[in-house]
């Protein structure tokens, strides 16, 4: 199927490891200018090496995206770059601290709001004038599971992602008229190398392979996952390349699930 983005003007937030470097390197496989993200300079160079080999072009920046300058920078240097942004993919985001309601303290509510709500805020508001005016535009929001099944644990997580969900609604419906579609892409258990890093861990000490270790994690914290297997990063960008492009041009303000089955409701 061709997905005429060839030439596409593409900003991913949090891209240099994990999902958003899957969603990153799928771009730059559709021949998209690319423009990735982190905090750290050294990932994101690996990243930039790597995605390189493809067909489109890829820049990096070092910026924190939880910080407004940050966020105005990343979008501010797309634009020095490529001359416009068509396409802005908000992947930065994060658990915070893996504990229960009484655990959390004020600053860990904040923190993680201003992570995975906040940041996109920042990042839409600074590229939106650019969409309006080219009457053209994709906004595609890395939400979770959790923000429509929440977990017993991390209920500042789980608030932040369905306050995302909502942002992502409410946006669609403010700027549909100037061409400009915005999706909610929701996975649920993905082998990013944060997992990968903790089920060899787990392999390592119950004296398992790392794929006995997933299917022990699932079935003790994921049974609701109707698969049986954690999803991989690749499984996610697919589904954002498809929102980004024409294919998808009568689609927003929806939510797409790559869970695997988890959720219960439809």
């Amino acid at each position: 199927m061709e997905l005429g983005l060839k030439g596409k003007v593409v900003l991913v937030t949090g891209s240099s490891k994990g999902i958003g470097r899957s969603i990153a390197a799928a771009f730059v496989g559709e021949g998209c200018r690319v423009l990735i993200n982190g905090r750290n300079q050294k990932e994101l160079d690996a990243a930039a090496a790597e995605m390189r080999s493809g067909p489109g072009e890829v820049r990096a920046v070092v910026a924190d995206v939880m910080q407004a300058e940050g966020a105005k920078l990343v979008v501010d240097e797309t634009i020095r770059r490529f001359g416009t942004i068509h396409i802005v993919v908000n992947n930065a985001g994060g658990i915070g601290r893996f504990a229960s309601f009484e655990e959390l303290g004020d600053q860990e509510w904040l923190d993680v709001f201003n992570l995975n709500v906040l940041s996109a805020v920042r990042v839409t508001r600074a590229a939106l004038p650019y969409m309006q005016k080219q009457k053209w535009g994709r906004i595609i929001n890395i939400s979770s599971e959790s923000g429509t099944q929440p977990d017993p644990l991390m209920p500042h997580y789980n608030c932040s992602k369905a306050a995302l969900n909502c942002l992502t609604k409410s946006l669609s419906k403010a700027y549909g008229k100037d061409g400009i579609l915005i999706n909610t892409v929701s996975p649920a258990f993905i082998r990013t190398p944060l997992v990968e890093e903790m089920l060899a861990g787990q392999a390592k000490a119950n004296g398992v392979t790392v794929d006995q270790a997933e299917k022990d994690l699932l079935r003790d914290f994921r049974p609701n996952i109707l698969l049986g297997r954690a999803g991989r990063p690749h499984e996610t960008a697919a589904i954002v390349v498809l929102l980004a492009s024409d294919q998808a041009s009568f689609m927003t303000g929806s939510n797409y699930r790559v869970d695997g089955g988890s959720v219960a409701s439809i």
